[in-house]
């Protein structure tokens, strides 16, 4: 989970993300998980892959190559700043090749504590404005920690 592990970077495999702190390319992960009861009645395995695509405007292609290949897009939004140029960018794809979404904000733990709750319900109240024309709107909205 991001909560564990961070941020995204730690998909990042190609030594030219690492040394520049941003995705260069497709990152895949892969975990497998039980099938929940409500998704089949037979006991079995559900497969989950995650495409960690660039936010970059300058890999454009890359991100609409591993947007064409998603069934649900997580937006991963640093709390500490906001939606930025390349997640506008990212929303704006994702509403072209994907159906669905959640918003993750991430690093919460990096507000100060006392201030922490107000934070995260003034971001999801301005995400739910963003998201108000999108076919997003109403999509969840979850706060993780960055450790």
């Amino acid at each position: 989970a991001l909560s564990t592990i961070g941020s995204t970077a730690a998909f990042d495999r190609a030594p030219q993300s690492r040394a520049r702190g941003i995705t260069l390319d497709l990152g895949f992960s892969c975990l497998c998980t039980e099938l929940p009861p409500h998704l089949g009645p037979e006991p079995g395995l559900l497969q989950l892959t995650l495409v960690d695509c660039p936010g970059h405007a300058s890999l454009i292609r890359t991100i609409i190559g591993g947007a064409q290949i998603i069934d649900l897009m997580m937006l991963v939004i640093d709390i500490t700043k906001g939606m930025q140029t390349q997640s506008a960018e990212c929303l704006v794809i994702g509403q072209i090749a994907c159906q669905k979404m959640v918003v993750v904000l991430n690093k919460i733990d990096l507000l100060p504590e006392g201030k922490r709750q107000t934070a995260i319900d003034k971001m999801v109240k301005k995400m739910h404005k963003t998201l108000e024309n999108t076919k997003f709107h109403g999509c969840p909205i979850v706060s993780v920690q960055q450790s």
